[in-house]
Parts: structure tokens; C-alpha cells; sequence
């Protein structure tokens, strides 16, 4: 019997920095995440494309739960006037668990800072699959870090 379901799960974040400067990171300045939160990112290349627009294909390496992971994702959309990005995986190590992956970033302005959202919306490819928590953890981790590095002369 084929398993197949959609997904979701998410998350929310409080940061000091602006859901302007948040979202530019993202888009279009993604590869600096490496340079950021180096124990976390090894590496974010660009494959085809240009940083910051849709249809780019970007390669990220990293870690997870203490392994060397690699996966391509494509940026399906980029929303700059609500702070949205959507990326989805087209290929690597997440599509060895999910038929299909694709996370959603929102940054909301609030009044002392900004709230990230981060929804992950997934078919795994067997009911043994977990759910991706763990991912969606690191990318909290990762929101903290960047949000301590954009906000560092603030403090």
C-alpha cells in the first residue's frame, strides 16, 4: 500500500532584528548564513540563477544532528512586500525521507523586533518516517544565530 499524506508543521521565533533586514538575509544574501553560523552551515552555493530571485537553485551543506548533509532547494517564490520566502527541496539527503518538502519563512514586524515563522508542509515517503522536528529546530537555531548576528551593534 502506497503511503502518501501532506504535512505540516511549524514554528515561531521572536527576533530583535527587522523582518526587513531578516528577509534580506534570506533572499539575498544567503550565502553569508555560512559565514554566520559556521557550525550549523558549512556551505550555501549558488547553482542557477542569481541570489535573491525565483527559480534560483541553491546548494546548502550542513549539519544535522551531527552529520554532514547536502541538499539543493529551489526558491519557488519571494514575497519582499510581506517577507515571505519559499523554498523547495528538488534534491539530496531530504528527499531520501519525504516524497516532497517545502518550507515556508515569514518574518512579521512586531513592536520590539520581528516574529519568524517557519512552516515545513512534507509527504514522507513511508510511515516510519519521522517527522522532520529536528529540522525544524535547527532552523530556529538557525533564526536565533542570525538574529544575535544582524542585532550585534544594537546590543
Amino acid at each position: 500500500m502506497a503511503y502518501s499524506q501532506l504535512q505540516k508543521l511549524e514554528s515561531r521565533v521572536h527576533i530583535k532584528a527587522s523582518a526587513e533586514k531578516f528577509h534580506d538575509l534570506f533572499s539575498n544574501r544567503t550565502h553569508h548564513i555560512a559565514k554566520i553560523c559556521p557550525d550549523k552551515v558549512q556551505a550555501i552555493n549558488i547553482h542557477k540563477g542569481e541570489w535573491g530571485s525565483e527559480g534560483s537553485i541553491i546548494s546548502w551543506n550542513y549539519l544535522h544532528e551531527g552529520k554532514a548533509h547536502a541538499d539543493k532547494l529551489v526558491v519557488e517564490s519571494i514575497d519582499r512586500e510581506n517577507n515571505i520566502i519559499i523554498f523547495k527541496a528538488v534534491e539530496g539527503g531530504l528527499l531520501g525521507y519525504y516524497k516532497s518538502l517545502k518550507s515556508t519563512l515569514q518574518i512579521t514586524s512586531k513592536e520590539n523586533g520581528s516574529e519568524v515563522l517557519w512552516v515545513l508542509e512534507y509527504e514522507k515517503q513511508n510511515a516510519n518516517i519521522p517527522d522532520p522536528h529536528s529540522y525544524l529546530k535547527l532552523a530556529d537555531e538557525l533564526s536565533k544565530e542570525i538574529d544575535a548576528y544582524l542585532t550585534k551593534d544594537q546590543n
